[in-house]
């Protein structure tokens, strides 16, 4: 499937989570102007988490390690419906609304990018599809290995996703 365009419509919203307009991506990464994204932790059946490597062709944090999949909410879209499209245009897994466990909500920041983001956790074995534009690699890591890679390289990693990891380990 092919990337997400700069040209996609974003409902913009305000301090409150709500909905008082749209733009296109573009416009509302330019402006700075609240929007909303959502971020998936993917873990298989033995545990681990899979982490995706950015592409180094993407603008913003190409080439860092980042969250399973990831991506904008589109306009009149839920952030439910995106997690579970995120997770197809990337990663080719198809999961159930009932799949995905809502984690937490990031509130706008400068690492998420003036985004409200919806963290969700689902769990599978199905076979990955990494989708060509947007992901350079990805690994399946157990929690002591990604402990370990965050301590040892933190800058390899999103400030978004050493933030969900933080959040959610405390």
């Amino acid at each position: 499937m092919a990337a997400r365009s700069d040209d996609d419509w974003l409902d913009i919203v305000d301090a409150r989570n709500r909905v008082v307009g749209r733009a296109r991506r573009a416009d509302a990464h330019a402006r700075g102007l609240r929007h909303r994204s959502v971020h998936v932790l993917l873990h298989d059946g033995a545990g681990r988490l899979f982490v995706q490597k950015r592409s180094a062709s993407k603008d913003t944090n190409p080439g860092l390690w980042d969250t399973s999949a990831a991506g904008h909410v589109d306009a009149g879209e839920t952030p439910l419906a995106a997690a579970r499209r995120e997770l197809d245009e990337e990663l080719g897994i198809r999961v159930s609304p009932g799949a995905l466990q809502p984690l937490f909500e990031l509130d706008p920041m400068p690492c998420t990018g003036n985004e409200f983001v919806s963290v969700y956790r689902t769990c599978s074995d199905d076979p990955i599809t990494l989708e060509a534009q947007e992901i350079d690699d990805g690994e399946w890591l157990d929690p002591a290995a990604l402990r370990q890679r965050l301590a040892d390289e933190p800058g390899r990693f999103t400030e978004v996703f050493r933030t969900i990891v933080e959040r959610r380990s405390g």
